[in-house]
């Protein structure tokens, strides 16, 4: 049975560090915890459960600390986690089970880091969560760090919700890559993809779709470019440009066969023009669409957005009961979600 080191490098993390190991310590071999500088409980906790708790000074540079922590690992395989991540026993139990007779490079887990009010996943994508330790992978970027996949490649089921609840810096990101640049680094195209998507989030918008744009001239991975052509789509309607919103979204079909989230904005932009039948369109395209081997994904639009988007273009249609047909297929998917409550509402007292 292979082994697990858990590899965490931590700060300022004591409301939710304990969370974090006691949904995996049944399913670690080793827990190694580098502590970059807390203030608070951090350490204190660490040492709690860790076989080892390491200092290591902060650098702004997400890379340096991870590789230390992974440098101190003693087992058959290197996992990382987040202090604010989470598995559920079941994912847990599913994790220690995937130990018997594991022996791929890299173990690729499904990390989920949006919810709906339920607690369901609504945005997922896959990452590199357990890496053989023989084969020495080493992190790369400051921020956004990664490790590229290589060798033995398995996807496994058992996932890690990101649960965040708090937010220590939240400038953190875009500092840091407004230091590299400062320094004259020249972005790798990922770095160049995440430091638009720190921009988009400061509310930058015309920079974030210049950065977006320089993106897409890349080589970067293809994945990134179709969340790209999202992302400048998104940034031109904080703008006011409908139309090149809407160029971008397109622009994403050069590289794959449309996914769900680009069908679902498309619609966004044509129910927001109130162009209902062509809306429709692109809501039932949402539905056809399959679900991609990686990426990101945003579960909710495979389904239930565009069961209640379709209810809310055949109602503006005069299509009542097309459009409550919609509305209990959304309802099948979220019987407690608040829209879907209030459309069944809304189609007793019209459907009488």
């Amino acid at each position: 049975m292979a082994t697990i080191s858990l590899c965490m490098i931590v700060r300022d993390e004591a409301p939710v560090l304990a969370r974090c190991l006691n949904s995996v310590k049944d399913a670690m071999d080793e827990i190694i915890i580098v502590d970059t500088g807390s203030k608070d409980a951090t350490r204190k906790i660490a040492a709690e459960f860790a076989d080892a708790v390491y200092d290591f000074p902060w650098e702004d540079d997400f890379a340096k600390a991870r590789n230390y922590a992974f440098s101190k690992a003693n087992m058959d395989y290197q996992m990382w986690l987040d202090a604010d991540d989470v598995m559920l026993p079941e994912d847990a139990a599913g994790l220690k089970q995937l130990k018997s007779g594991l022996t791929a490079d890299v173990v690729m887990l499904p990390y989920h880091v949006g919810f709906d009010a339920q607690g369901s996943p609504t945005f997922t994508y896959y990452r590199e969560r357990l890496l053989r330790r023989e084969k020495q992978f080493r992190w790369e970027g400051a921020v956004h760090e990664t490790i590229t996949p290589a060798g033995e490649i398995l996807y496994a089921q058992p996932a890690v919700r990101h649960q965040k609840e708090h937010v220590n810096d939240p400038d953190r990101n875009l500092r840091i890559f407004k230091r590299l640049l400062a320094e004259g680094k020249t972005l790798t195209p990922r770095e160049q993809f995440y430091y638009a998507r720190e921009l988009y989030y400061h509310a930058c918008y015309a920079e974030a779709a210049g950065q977006l744009k320089a993106f897409l001239e890349t080589d970067g991975w293809v994945e990134d470019k179709i969340s790209a052509c999202l992302q400048l789509s998104r940034c031109y309607r904080e703008l006011g440009d409908q139309e090149a919103a809407k160029i971008a979204l397109f622009q994403s079909f050069l590289y794959d066969e449309p996914r769900s989230e680009i069908c679902c904005e498309i619609g966004s932009l044509l129910f927001a023009g109130e162009r209902w039948r062509e809306a429709a369109f692109w809501y039932r395209a949402a539905l056809d669409a399959p679900f991609p081997a990686a990426g990101f994904t945003e579960g909710d639009t495979h389904d239930y957005i565009p069961y209640l988007q379709l209810c809310v273009c055949a109602d503006r249609m005069g299509n009542l009961q097309e459009a409550k047909a919609y509305n209990d297929k959304a309802g099948r998917i979220k019987p407690h979600d608040a829209a879907y409550l209030a459309n069944q509402a809304y189609f007793q007292t019209v459907l009488r």
